[in-house]
């Protein structure tokens, strides 16, 4: 992808990697530690952490093609090195986001075989899970890992975009506002 109505696609799919991810991150940690949250948030922010991870290669390969058109500074260079670990803080958080919204899917269905009848209850106790959903360990685990990888990923979302901005107006603009006759 190049352009968007005549202007460089990163300047335009950057936006929305700087709120998804960030959003993806809050979602995330609010899913792993509030169990009303997980309930309502864990399949939707699934989705949009996968989402996520599939935007930040285009976002990337958009400002790589960005990158060859305009003058090499060693500012654009740090945002670029940047820009390349967005992948590796989206990655996680999907993953856990995967994580807890499958983990939410099998205590819902144990719970639903429960209140179903009697005859349920063998069902459910007999229903092979493979994530634990009701081992408040796991939970915690999860919970702790889902908070470190939010951070990480808001953290790196805000050097990225920090860098970014630095390598866009650095020197672009002058301190002093023009006289309002010459704007």
């Amino acid at each position: 992808m190049t352009t968007l109505n005549g202007l460089p696609a990163h300047i335009l799919l950057v936006h929305a990697i700087v709120v998804l991810l960030p959003l993806s991150a809050l979602l995330l940690v609010l899913s792993s530690v509030w169990p009303k949250a997980r309930g309502k948030l864990a399949g939707p922010n699934a989705v949009l952490a996968v989402l996520v991870v599939i935007m930040v290669p285009i976002t990337t390969d958009a400002g790589e093609w960005l990158e060859r058109r305009v003058a090499r500074t060693p500012l654009l260079r740090d945002h670029t090195e940047l820009g390349d670990t967005a992948l590796w803080v989206a990655i996680p958080v999907a993953v856990l986001a995967l994580v807890v919204w499958w983990r939410q899917r099998e205590n819902q269905k144990a719970d639903t075989e429960v209140e179903g009848d009697d005859t349920a209850v063998a069902t459910a106790a007999g229903r092979k899970t493979y994530l634990a959903p009701a081992s408040t360990k796991v939970t915690a685990v999860l919970a702790v890992l889902s908070i470190l990888a939010a951070g990480a990923a808001v953290y790196d979302v805000y050097r990225i975009g920090d860098s970014g901005a630095q390598a866009s107006w650095q020197g672009k603009f002058s301190e002093n506002a023009a006289p309002r006759g010459e704007r």
